[in-house]
């Protein structure tokens, strides 16, 4: 039987891939995105998971032992038991709160302001503050240069059906790369948030990865930089 397509991973760069796969907010499709890097060691770190099956699982281990499967903010953990339950070996993390949001979900690991030693040789990481609600983390891989933002920033070059671009449109994101206006509701503390994104944007990305969109292959320092000007 053939691979389904939304199962075979993109590769992006060495030691980068992510796979692609459908989503559904509130009824609207805005896709899905897992990244899996391939730490020094060989293991995978896996952040964000998307919708379990056998396929993708079979995919995933084909890159290598998965050592990290990691909630990147309190909202994409929705595959985590799925995806622990495969992989028993491999540890869950995710930011502190989520604990408490979700108590039956096994959590191996809180996520801090500075990474893991495990992943620390090649992935820095930064806690955007100020948003408690979200708690999300952003990431950089820094042997491609690739940032990971989950729901902070999306990238809607183009986007197909009237129910997606609608709700794109009324969120300020059509056509480009740019904070959701959603985000308002979660700042509590700009002040905050705006010194976090102002770290990582001593990061020197040119690749970013979004959860929600499509990969931003250039200038991504930049982009990332307008996207956060609301702060």
């Amino acid at each position: 039987m053939p691979t389904p397509p939304d199962a075979a991973p993109r590769k992006l760069a060495d030691d980068v891939h992510v796979f692609d796969a459908p989503f559904l907010l509130f009824g609207i499709p805005v896709g899905g995105r897992m990244t899996v890097l391939r730490l020094p060691d060989g293991g995978l770190w896996v952040h964000s998971p998307v919708a379990f099956t056998p396929e993708r699982r079979d995919a995933v281990a084909a890159l290598g032992p998965v050592r990290f499967l990691v909630a990147p903010n309190l909202f994409h953990h929705l595959h985590l038991p799925d995806w622990s339950a495969a992989f028993p070996d491999a540890r869950v993390v995710a930011p502190a709160g989520l604990r408490a949001k979700k108590p039956a979900l096994r959590i191996d690991l809180e996520l801090e302001d500075t990474p893991d030693p495990a992943w620390a040789p090649v992935i820095e990481q930064m806690h955007v503050r100020g948003m408690p609600q979200l708690n999300e983390f952003l990431f950089f891989h820094r042997p491609s240069r690739t940032a990971i933002v989950t729901d902070l920033a999306f990238h809607y070059r183009h986007a197909e059906g009237l129910k997606l671009r609608a709700y794109l449109w009324a969120d300020g994101v059509l056509g480009k790369f740019a904070a959701p206006r959603f985000l308002r509701l979660f700042a509590k503390d700009r002040e905050a948030a705006r010194a976090a994104a102002q770290r990582a944007m001593k990061w020197e990305v040119e690749r970013v990865i979004v959860c929600h969109g499509q990969v931003l292959e250039h200038g991504g320092q930049k982009a990332l930089h307008d996207a956060f000007s609301w702060l």
